[in-house]
């Protein structure tokens, strides 16, 4: 139930909620990882053109034509004569001094369009590029006395420094010759700022594109989200529409997905209902109808009872007792038709024993003789209560429509999957057109006979064959009729009641044929 005073969300706006934040959340996981792995990346290429440029000042200073095979700067990267390790040098071409040595790196290195480059000879800048750079490191003197500082020491230093130009990659290379106590550092510097500029400004694009692509998939979820519950809003309006007087509409099912499964699930559950009001709307109109006669017969006697005749209150009073132990059978027989038509609780069951039960109180019924005719082998899943129930209901129904002393034939057969639980007696059968009223609420044959009863007793029977998986069979000729509750076992399932007629021989092969639900002869 939704808190009163609280905004009422439709599920589409959540559904559509709940899209967008996943979306922007796995776009700006993906964005902000993709910038900090594409700003790591710029910068190790930084990094790799400031080795290249050290290598090819290494090269110059100590005369070689290549590089040392070394990728990587080594500390140790002139040794104190001023050759580099691991190279032949050329004396012809070999630098003599340190300050001839940085003339000859900053003349040949010539910075790139970002670059900037610097000499520094005993914490001094000596030398600069005789060509226009994007920037002027001498400018920085903060910086210079950095460079020197990490590079007088003798080792190649990579780092990054915040200057007065902004933020600068660079690398400070000690240079040393033999003979010359000058003590020189090559410095070369990138613009990296610039670098991480373009990282910056390519993920604010993709923030432009993340943003217009997630406005799309709000429009478009939107639409979509609508469309796939439409069927929800027809369940809804359907639903308001639908009262208990009428329930006839259905909802029109479209597609093959869940939605569509939720539809035929509450059109179903509407059949049941509908049902199950129809039901309960006939059992009132019968009983209304049933219990109308006996009222109005007690009513009609009382009204002209002479209260000084003793005779005539004694055969009032015997007649009202006898209507109304009829209307308190006919209750009894409601309430017990409504318990039958709701679940039963089943259990393994030897058919074998239930039929010698059950059988064995039939013998009780006075008036005929009883003949167990057939037992069958087998087990079924029943509730034995009931199905005993439904049985002497048969024999019941057949010892009242036999004539006085007749034989009634009882037994359980198996057929394939099912067990049938029957009775056959020598009365009149069922009069032609009637196989079907017999099984309705209150309904009746009229066999000529005069036997008064509740017209439940079939429906009863009826029910608890259908709470059982199983039907009724009937087969009716003027020499008697065979009623039977066939059942499923274990090892197999009822099979659909047959739509060919009522009658059908029977054999050990094939099922009985079934009749519709109904009610007492």
């Amino acid at each position: 139930m939704a808190r009163p005073g609280l905004p009422r969300i439709s599920v589409r706006s959540r559904i559509l909620a709940v899209i967008l934040v996943v979306t922007a959340f796995g776009m700006t996981v993906s964005g902000v990882t993709a910038y900090f792995v594409q700003r790591d990346l710029t910068i190790a290429g930084l990094d790799a053109e400031l080795l290249i440029t050290v290598e090819a000042a290494r090269s110059i200073v100590t005369g070689t034509s290549a590089p040392a095979s070394s990728e990587e700067p080594d500390a140790e990267a002139t040794d104190a004569d001023g050759t580099d390790a691991g190279t032949t040098p050329d004396e012809s071409t070999a630098p003599a001094t340190v300050e001839e040595a940085l003339t000859a790196v900053l003349s040949r290195i010539v910075p790139g369009r970002h670059e900037s480059s610097v000499a520094i000879v005993d914490g001094e800048v000596r030398l600069v590029p005789g060509v226009d750079t994007a920037f002027d490191l001498e400018d920085d003197p903060a910086f210079i006395e950095r460079a020197w500082r990490e590079a007088s020491s003798g080792e190649v230093t990579l780092g990054t420094a915040t200057t007065t130009v902004g933020t600068l990659r660079y690398v400070a290379v000690p240079v040393t010759i033999a003979d010359d106590p000058q003590v020189g550092v090559f410095v070369a510097a990138l613009d990296a700022q610039r670098a991480v500029d373009e990282v910056s400004g390519a993920f604010l694009t993709y923030a432009w594109l993340a943003l217009a692509s997630l406005a799309a998939v709000g429009v478009i979820g939107w639409f979509v989200a609508g469309r796939l519950l439409s069927p929800l809003r027809t369940l809804a309006e359907t639903a308001s529409r639908i009262t208990a007087e009428d329930l006839g509409e259905r909802i029109p099912v479209t597609g093959r997905d869940d939605v569509s499964t939720l539809t035929e699930t509450v059109n179903a559950m509407l059949d049941r209902i509908d049902e199950a009001l129809t039901s309960q709307r006939q059992l009132l109109d019968d009983v209304r109808h049933e219990l109308k006669t006996p009222i109005t017969i007690v009513r009609g006697h009382l009204e002209l009872l002479d209260p000084t005749a003793p005779a005539d209150v004694r055969s009032v009073r015997d007649l009202a007792i006898d209507e109304l132990d009829r209307m308190a059978e006919l209750v009894n027989d409601i309430d017990a038709l409504a318990r039958v038509e709701t679940a039963v609780l089943v259990e393994p069951v030897d058919v074998a024993d239930l039929t010698a039960l059950v059988f064995s109180k039939m013998q009780a019924i006075p008036g005929h003789a009883w003949v167990l005719e057939r037992t069958a082998t087998a087990v079924a899943p029943l509730s034995s209560s009931r199905i005993t129930q439904a049985w002497l209901q048969l024999a019941d129904n057949a010892a009242k429509y036999s004539p006085a002393g007749s034989t009634i034939r009882v037994g359980s057969t198996a057929y394939a999957g099912t067990v049938e639980f029957w009775v056959a007696d020598e009365g009149p059968g069922i009069p032609a057109g009637a196989e079907k009223r017999i099984f309705e609420r209150f309904g009746r044959a009229d066999t000529g006979r005069g036997i008064a009863g509740s017209g439940l007793g079939l429906p009863i029977v009826a029910a608890i064959a259908r709470a059982h998986g199983g039907y009724v069979s009937l087969d009716s000729s003027p020499s008697g009729s065979r009623f039977g509750i066939v059942v499923p076992t274990l090892d197999g399932a009822a099979p659909p009641p047959p739509a060919s007629g009522f009658s059908t021989e029977q054999h050990d092969q094939a099922a009985p044929a079934a009749v519709a639900p109904g009610e007492d002869r």
